[in-house]
């Protein structure tokens, strides 16, 4: 007798879930039309909105990666809509409930890696620095090989990979070399006291005016500086086209040469650093004056 409840309960229990299936299977091929409808939609809405996204000027990553969020916000209405055609709205409910309480914790525990994530959309919208660029940030000085949403990597020119969280570049000042397209190269000289400046002045534009790789639209310029312990200093100002580290060094090093070969040739002399060394008892007295009176006391 046990045994035939048992089975008479789980064929009523059966007949019950038959015909609840029954009775669903409209909304269930309903919501299965929904479904791949909505699929195909989100897909269709993806593609445009990256279409629209690139149209502005917007770098493909960050394209790439709105587009994606519009293809999860569209996916997550059609599972509510699917949800709620099957009458599951308790469901929908736990859901939304659960999707907070992850975000919030998620939030707390990647907060580093959201900054870093908010700071790469700001790069990559703004532009400050591109792929290509030569920029110096943080101590680091070399050209950029990649931009990503959480870092950007910087070759120096030393041979090393420097990989840098955007935070850290979104909040300390970023030198962009390349953002003029021109470079300008200062040189510190001096010559001595005993010359003429207006020559010396002269001689020296001349000698780097025909130097190669020298801008034609930005003009050289001289500026005395400072009398210095020994010589008179000033520097000269030389914009290059390029902004190649390269160009740059060998722009330098030409000017070096030209100046001291056009200085050697006009007789201009750049002095070494001269130091005198007073050994008289007081100051003021002359070697040979402070020579007497030293012998004079040995005498006594």
């Amino acid at each position: 007798m046990d045994f035939e409840k048992a089975f008479n309960l789980v064929r009523q229990k059966l007949a019950i879930w038959v015909q609840d299936f029954i009775r669903m299977l409209p909304n269930l091929a309903l919501a299965v039309f929904v479904l791949v409808v909505g699929f195909y939609l989100a897909t269709l809405a993806r593609k445009i909105a990256k279409k629209t996204i690139r149209r502005f000027s917007v770098g493909a990553v960050l394209a790439d990666l709105f587009s994606t969020f519009v293809y999860i916000f569209s996916v997550g209405i059609t599972l509510f809509i699917v949800l709620q055609i099957l009458k599951l709205d308790d469901a929908v409910t736990s859901l939304l409930a659960g999707a907070g309480i992850a975000g919030l914790a998620l939030a707390f525990a990647f907060q580093d890696i959201a900054a870093n994530f908010m700071s790469g959309i700001l790069l990559i919208m703004r532009k400050p620095l591109r792929v290509g660029d030569i920029v110096a940030i943080k101590g680091y000085m070399g050209k950029v090989e990649h931009i990503n949403l959480r870092d950007t990597v910087i070759a120096t020119f030393q041979g090393q990979m420097v990989i840098m969280p955007n935070k850290d570049i979104v909040q300390n000042p970023i030198d962009n070399y390349s953002l003029l397209g021109k470079r300008r190269m200062d040189l510190t000289v001096g010559v001595s006291y005993a010359e003429d400046l207006q020559r010396v002045k002269q001689v020296t534009l001349n000698a780097v005016a025909d130097i190669k790789g020298i801008s034609k639209t930005n003009e050289t310029t001289f500026f005395y500086e400072a009398f210095a312990d020994s010589s008179i200093n000033f520097t000269i100002r030389i914009w290059t086209s390029s902004v190649h580290q390269p160009d740059f060094l060998a722009l330098r090093s030409e000017a070096i040469m030209c100046i001291k070969k056009a200085y050697d040739e006009e007789g201009i002399s750049i002095p070494f650093p001269i130091r005198t060394l007073d050994f008289a008892a007081k100051g003021g007295q002359s070697l040979s004056e402070s020579a007497i009176t030293l012998s004079n006391r040995t005498e006594i």
